[in-house]
């Protein structure tokens, strides 16, 4: 059995069809280059939607402003598109909610002192 890297065990897709474990696991290669963590351990992906082999992700950014948004975008679906039998891709970017330090992976945000 496949397992995420910090250990948890990927669900075993029927075949032909993605699971949201595989879509977060190609996602946590994405990096905030301002900050250097991935997307996934930042909170910045808020809801994964996988239906078949297509892909769907809202995510959001730390500011409206983020000098590093297009790059961040288009590296997930670069890292989506990937992905062994991956159909369609769509990054939805989203600001409801609003993105705070609160949604930083708990453990992450511990090592940063928040």
């Amino acid at each position: 059995m496949m397992q995420t890297a910090d250990g948890q065990d990927l669900q075993k897709p029927a075949p032909g069809q993605l699971t949201e474990d595989q879509v977060r696991l190609a996602l946590r290669r994405v990096k905030d280059p301002e900050l250097n963590l991935n997307i996934i351990d930042l909170g910045l992906v808020y809801e994964i939607r996988v239906d078949g082999n297509n892909v769907e992700v809202d995510m959001s950014l730390t500011s409206p402003g983020c000098p590093s948004g297009p790059e961040i975008m288009g590296d997930a679906e670069n890292q989506l598109k990937a992905v062994d039998g991956i159909g369609t891709v769509a990054i939805n970017l989203v600001w409801s909610p609003m993105w705070n330090p609160d949604r930083i992976e708990p453990r992450v945000r511990a090592y940063l002192g928040f």
